[in-house]
């Protein structure tokens, strides 16, 4: 294999009560990635559409993740990345974990995949840290293993992934609004009270039992943030509004998507997932504020490899 083209999905992250541990994968919104081998060594990014974004590998995160990959193979080529950037950055549904995933998984393939996708994790993050400041992995771990994953553990990593219910839909709008990771997490508490640690992870506990056995009830009591939602809500307009009408419209529970600007409400069932959207749609059109809204199925493969030759 010499060249690779790939869907590489966008993600929610968080998921209400899971900080930086839990994440999920979408089915309908995502970018797409060319990768090709190159006589020359090392990592260039020769286009990037949709977006105005360094080609510069060392300032890009698809650039960073694909180094760090690269060092720890001996090769005597490198690689060129195109990127088709659907997923807008600062939107909270994963940009940049898409191009950091992406980039290490194409690569991986062409390779003759060295790696496992979970083995990939750590050179993707690598890519988020440029980011965000954070190498976190709630967005690239279900990128690379589709459906929920869950970071049990940063050292040593360890990620899981999660059973995902056949019925679950997510409902994910999207304020044309940019909200920098870095900037959002700024806002977040560094400190919490015993009280509510307890809350969170009796949340995150339920959440996880409601996945694995179906439980739509338990999954709506648990999709409760006590830890950054109070804060970063404030940046986001209409959110107060926008998680009311989607539980009064069907939803088991709604949030914030990763770091912001994105709201996201998931419901058993597809009509619900629409019905939720039509409630959004009409809290934001008296806005003023442009937005995009998706709805999608949890998609339990991550990404997914278009063509290759």
């Amino acid at each position: 294999m010499n060249e690779i083209k790939i869907f590489v999905p966008a993600t929610i992250a968080n998921v209400s009560c899971g900080f930086d541990v839990l994440g999920l994968c979408l089915d309908t919104v995502g970018d797409e990635m060319t990768i090709r081998k190159t006589v020359q060594k090392g990592i260039t990014i020769s286009k990037i559409i949709g977006q105005d974004l360094p080609l510069d590998p060392t300032k890009n995160v698809a650039g960073v993740a694909a180094l760090a990959l690269i060092e720890k193979v001996n090769i005597d080529f490198g690689f060129d990345i195109e990127i088709v950037k659907n997923i807008k950055p600062g939107s909270g549904i994963g940009s940049s974990a898409a191009s950091a995933a992406g980039a290490v998984f194409g690569i991986n393939e062409i390779l003759g995949k060295p790696f496992s996708r979970e083995a990939l994790i750590p050179f993707a993050m690598a890519g988020e840290k440029l980011a965000s400041g954070t190498a976190h992995a709630d967005n690239v771990a279900p990128a690379l293993l589709g459906g929920f994953t869950l970071v049990r553990s940063y050292q040593p990593l360890d990620v899981i992934k999660i059973h995902t219910p056949k019925e679950l839909y997510a409902t994910v709008i999207h304020p044309q609004i940019e909200i920098k990771t870095k900037d959002s997490r700024s806002v977040v508490k560094k400190q919490i009270s015993l009280e509510t640690a307890v809350i969170q992870l009796g949340n995150l506990g339920g959440l996880i039992s409601g996945l694995y056995t179906e439980n739509y009830e338990l999954i709506s009591n648990s999709l409760h943030d006590e830890l950054v939602e109070p804060y970063r809500s404030i940046l986001i307009p209409e959110f107060d509004t926008i998680k009311k009408t989607s539980i009064e419209n069907g939803a088991l529970g709604s949030g914030i998507s990763g770091s912001g600007p994105s709201i996201f409400a998931l419901s058993k069932g597809i009509k619900n997932a629409e019905k939720v959207a039509l409630s959004m749609k009409e809290v934001y059109s008296k806005t003023g504020i442009n937005f995009d809204i998706h709805i999608s199925k949890i998609n339990e493969l991550g990404i997914k490899i278009l063509a290759f030759k």
